[in-house]
C-alpha cells in the first residue's frame, strides 16, 4: 500500500528531476510496504541504503542547477538538503546498530519531509528553472 502518491501538483515542471522524485517516492513506498509486510532487517537496510544514496544523487543533480543557473535560494535550498542527509545518514546508523527500527514515526517523518519539501522548496524554484530553458 503506497504511503505516497505522485499527482501532477508535485511536478517542478523540470522531466529528470520529477523523475527523480517519483524514484524518491516510489522507494519510500517500497519502504513502507516491506515494513508493514515486517520484512527481515536485512531487507529494510538494504531499502534505507539505496534510499540514502539515491537522495544523495538527487541534490547533487539540484545543486549541480543550481551553481548553473545561479539560482538564488541556493544558499537555503542546500541547507535544507545537508539537514536532510544528516538525518537520513543518522537514521541509517542507528538501523544499522540496531539502535533503531522501522517504526510508523519513521515513515512518516521521510514522507513528510520528501512532500514539504517536493511542495514547499522544490516548487521555489521551478519556475526561476523554466524561465531559464530547463523543462
Amino acid at each position: 500500500m503506497a504511503l505516497i502518491h505522485w499527482n501532477d501538483a508535485m511536478s517542478v515542471n523540470v522531466g529528470v528531476i520529477d523523475d527523480q522524485h517519483k524514484q524518491l517516492i516510489a522507494m519510500i513506498n517500497q519502504l513502507n510496504d516491506a515494513m508493514l509486510l515486517g520484512k527481515g532487517n536485512e531487507v529494510l537496510g538494504k531499502i534505507i541504503s539505496s534510499l540514502v544514496a539515491y537522495t544523495v544523487t538527487h541534490f547533487k543533480l539540484e545543486e549541480t542547477y543550481f551553481a548553473q543557473f545561479k539560482y538564488p535560494g541556493t544558499q537555503e535550498h542546500m541547507e535544507e538538503h545537508a539537514s536532510f542527509v544528516k538525518k537520513a545518514m543518522q537514521l541509517k546508523e542507528d538501523f544499522e546498530k540496531k539502535k533503531l527500527s522501522i517504526t510508523i514515526d519513521v515513515m512518516d517523518f521521510l514522507s513528510d519531509w520528501l512532500k514539504n519539501h517536493i511542495m514547499g522548496t522544490d516548487k521555489k524554484y521551478s519556475g526561476f528553472f523554466n524561465a531559464n530553458g530547463l523543462k
